[in-house]
């Protein structure tokens, strides 16, 4: 057998390896569809008091929004308390939060860098401060804005019974770019298909970053915010997996973030998920698989979305190489050899346009921008997820740091660059 066989068996083994590991989801997609309008049970009578934690550096051009977005829920403003943590900031971010009505503390740490430490810090300021606490606390991005109703409608699946709650994350600037677009894209898809999915289904969801709410219960446990890893929303989704908990998901509650724009951002920030996941493996991984052994498929569904896509990329890319190089002093054919690989490439790029197409599709009259610009991007999502595959395999070797992501998109900015009024509307009404 020939280098070039070999070469085409290992990569149909590992595209085998990844149709099993991720078959199941795509079950989720019928399921999300065919609940898509499931209701929330009835309005509550029950009013939570919640915290709202923001933690924000050098954000001054943006907290205003998210701030103003909160003043403007339908839930009792009276219950709802913003507090922001200006992290490391050299601009008037704390002036402005101040400004628009939030309850302001300053850090300044440059050797405890990350939004894990900012949100300890702060927790600890509140558990000073407000020593009777909360019945629920929000964590929310400086650059977020919120649909009137998020509030409301995250407090109606926080009655149910649930001790954290995620919801529907969807983007300020989808259309801004191709790197904008996946990012969206992939969040959108997160939301609908699998958090959703995982919600119809009792299964538990995941939290994505920025979004998500726990209980004052929760809050007593953890205290001052343990989470440090540099993926601290999938650390903590994976500790309230592994103790049997399922986090919910509220697909009514609706908020939009900034998304990257350039390629040279997107790089830094999927290089810090990418080493995020690892360290999360290793310190949890142990006990999602020993939980999925004992039948807690969420243990299961979690370990497979932060573990086997790495390790199976780095891995592909790893053997082509080799065995490419090895076919080359061989003297055999290179075409041969490079022709397998492409036809990897092709199957996963099929995978992740299907994926995309239909997100698109379904998300169709959530995604704010040209028509046009929704279809190109469909065709430009599968070359997104691709470059996670030098990622994954970079962030093994290099050293990643938190660094902060400049946020310049302000709703002034959106109402100048969206000349259609139903665009804006979506986010200001």
């Amino acid at each position: 057998m020939d280098l070039v066989q070999i070469l085409h068996i290992v990569d149909s083994a590992i595209a085998v390896v990844f149709l099993v590991c991720y078959a199941y989801q795509f079950v989720y997609i019928p399921v999300a569809m065919a609940r898509r309008n499931k209701q929330l049970p009835p309005p509550t009578d029950r009013r939570n008091n919640f915290a709202v934690l923001i933690c924000a550096r050098n954000e001054e051009v943006v907290i205003g929004d998210l701030l103003d977005s909160l003043r403007a829920q339908t839930y009792d403003a009276a219950l709802i308390h913003p507090f922001v943590m200006a992290d490391n900031c050299t601009d008037g971010t704390a002036q402005v939060a101040r400004e628009h009505g939030a309850l302001v503390y300053e850090r300044q740490n440059r050797e405890q860098v990350g939004k894990g430490y900012a949100l300890q810090a702060l927790l600890r300021h509140l558990q000073q401060d407000y020593p009777d606490g909360f019945d629920g606390y929000f964590v929310f991005d400086a650059d977020n804005v919120l649909r009137p109703d998020y509030i409301e409608q995250m407090n109606r699946t926080f009655v149910q019974g649930y001790l954290v709650v995620t919801s529907y994350r969807n983007s300020k600037n989808f259309g801004d770019s191709w790197i904008s677009a996946g990012n969206a894209l992939w969040f959108l898809r997160e939301s609908r298909y699998l958090n959703h999915a995982r919600h119809l289904l009792g299964v538990s969801c995941a939290v994505s970053g920025t979004g998500f709410m726990f209980s004052r219960q929760i809050a007593e446990e953890i205290g001052d915010w343990p989470f440090h890893m540099l993926t601290e929303d999938i650390e903590f989704s994976a500790c309230q997996i592994v103790q049997g908990r399922k986090i919910g998901f509220c697909a009514q509650a609706e908020l939009f973030d900034e998304q990257p724009v350039t390629f040279a951002q997107s790089w830094r920030q999927r290089m810090r998920w990418a080493k995020g996941y690892v360290q999360v493996v290793l310190g949890y991984g142990g006990r999602m698989l020993k939980g999925a052994l004992k039948g807690n498929f969420s243990c299961f569904d979690m370990f497979m979305n932060i573990a086997p896509a790495y390790v199976l990329s780095i891995l592909s890319v790893l053997l082509n190489v080799v065995l490419i190089v090895l076919a080359a002093v061989a003297g055999q054919s290179l075409l041969y050899c490079l022709l397998a690989l492409g036809r990897l490439g092709l199957a996963l790029y099929n995978s992740f346009f299907l994926i995309g197409l239909i997100t698109v599709i379904t998300e169709w009259r959530k995604i704010h921008t040209t028509p046009f610009k929704k279809i190109l991007y469909a065709f430009t999502f599968p070359v997104f997820m691709l470059t996670y595959v030098p990622i994954s395999l970079l962030s093994l070797f290099k050293k990643v740091q938190w660094k902060h992501i400049e946020h310049t998109v302000s709703m002034g900015q959106l109402k100048q660059r969206r000349q259609a009024a139903e665009d804006i509307s979506d986010f200001v009404q």
